[in-house]
This record gives structure tokens, sequence and C-alpha cells, in this order.
């Protein structure tokens, strides 16, 4: 048809250009990579201090740490809800509905996290207030038990907007077909470790449980790596030219 060319060149002109898309990949890889680094030091951090054998009668020793792991949970928290803002552009082009619930439930995640936060932020709290030794004790299992929770919250949410991603992904061949693949198989694999630990079947937060997270972490591990180095398939030239008759215009 002879109009095909005109329709390339405009389809051309609305998609978003080789150097922004490679912008987004580059700033979406090192956000993977922030996020992952922040949240896995965060819970190192709060972990250390609950772990701990009466830990609220000698919270004032451990309240850096517990405000720093705090902090990075919620830079974790700010990290992943900018990974869906920027992907939105380029995800809209597959399937706005599922674009724009990517972002909701990236959102969702933020709202665990801070619920996350608000453990460390409780124990400084309570810990630097006068206890009895009975309320420390039942008190300290209290704040293990909401940090338990939280972050099986957080890894529930987290297993819906991974698969939404990696759908995706896949759908619009952005990445390679295979580094999606692992997600869309990961992150199944890590809702249903969460809610077998819901069950009291095993636990993802320590144990054999954390098999549950390997897949996922894997594609979060290698996902930022690819784009960094590689960006993401520019959607805007492949897809128009496919739909073009081979012989050109008539």
């Amino acid at each position: 048809m002879s109009g095909s060319p005109a329709i390339a060149a405009t389809l051309r002109q609305s998609q978003p250009t080789t150097a922004s898309t490679r912008k987004i990949a580059v700033l979406v890889g090192l956000l993977f990579l922030i996020a992952t680094v922040t949240f896995a030091t965060a819970d190192a951090l709060i972990r250390g201090v609950l772990k701990g054998s009466n830990y609220l009668s000698g919270v004032s020793v451990h309240t850096n740490a517990l405000a720093a792991g705090a902090l990075l949970a919620f830079v974790q928290g700010i990290a992943i809800v900018a990974i869906a803002l920027l992907l939105f552009p380029l995800f809209r082009r597959t399937s706005e509905p599922l674009a724009l619930a990517y972002v909701g439930f990236r959102v969702a995640e933020l709202a665990a996290t801070l619920f996350y936060v608000v453990t460390p932020l409780l124990v400084i709290n309570v810990g630097n207030a006068t206890l009895s030794t009975s309320a420390s004790q039942h008190l300290g299992a209290l704040f293990q038990g909401q940090r338990t929770v939280s972050i099986e919250v957080l890894y529930l949410v987290t297993s819906v907007d991974g698969s939404i991603l990696a759908y995706l992904l896949y759908r619009s061949r952005l990445i390679p077909r295979p580094i999606a693949i692992l997600g869309l198989v990961g992150y199944p694999v890590l809702a249903l470790g969460t809610i077998l630990a819901m069950f009291t079947v095993t636990t993802v937060t320590h144990g054999v449980g954390q098999v549950a997270l390997v897949p996922g972490g894997l594609f979060e591990l290698i996902l930022p790596i690819w784009l960094i180095v590689k960006g993401f398939a520019f959607p805007g030239s492949q897809p128009v030219m496919a739909d073009l008759p081979a012989g050109g215009p008539s």
C-alpha cells in the first residue's frame, strides 16, 4: 500500500527514541540493584538485633543499626515505585491496564515496606522505656513476630507485581525471553513459599524455606545487569517493520 511508509514513520515518531529507552534501561537497572542491596542490608541489620535474647533491654546500643535499617528499607520502597513509573511508558504499549496494575502493586509494595519499617522504629522507642523483664520478653517476641508477618506481606505483594513485570517483559520482548521466563517461574514460587509460611508449613525468613526466594532473586540480579549492559530491545522499529508488506509501496 502506498501509505505504508507514512504510517511507519508516524508510528516510529510516537515510539520512545533509542537514546531515551537506553537511559530508562540503565536507570531501571540501577534502581533494581539499589532496591536489592538496601533491603538486604536493612533486614540484616534489623534481624541482627531482633534475634538477640531479651534484646529490648539493651536496645540503646543498637539504635543506630535499627535506624539505619529503617532508612534503607524506606529507600528500597521508593526505588521500586520509581522503577514502575519509569517502565510505564514502555509497558503501556503492550497493555495499559497491566502497566497501570504494575504501578499500583508497586505502590502497594511501598505500603508493605512501610509496615516493615514500623518494626525497628517501635523497637527503638519501646526499648528506650523502662520495662520489666517479663514485659521486655513479651514485647520482644511480639516485634519479632511483626517483622516476620511484614516480610510475608511484602513477599506476597512482590510475587504479584513481579509476575506482572515478568509477563509484560515477556510479551513486549524488551529483554530476552529466557530472562522473563525466569521471572515468570520465580515469582509464583515466591508466592507459594509465602503461602506455605502463612500456614506455618515452612518459613521464608530463614532456613530451607528461603529456597523459594532463589528463582526470583536470580531474576532480580540478572535483569538489572542485562539492562545496564545491553539495555532494552528498541520497541519502535521491529514491530512496525514486521507489519509492512515485504515489497514496499505498491
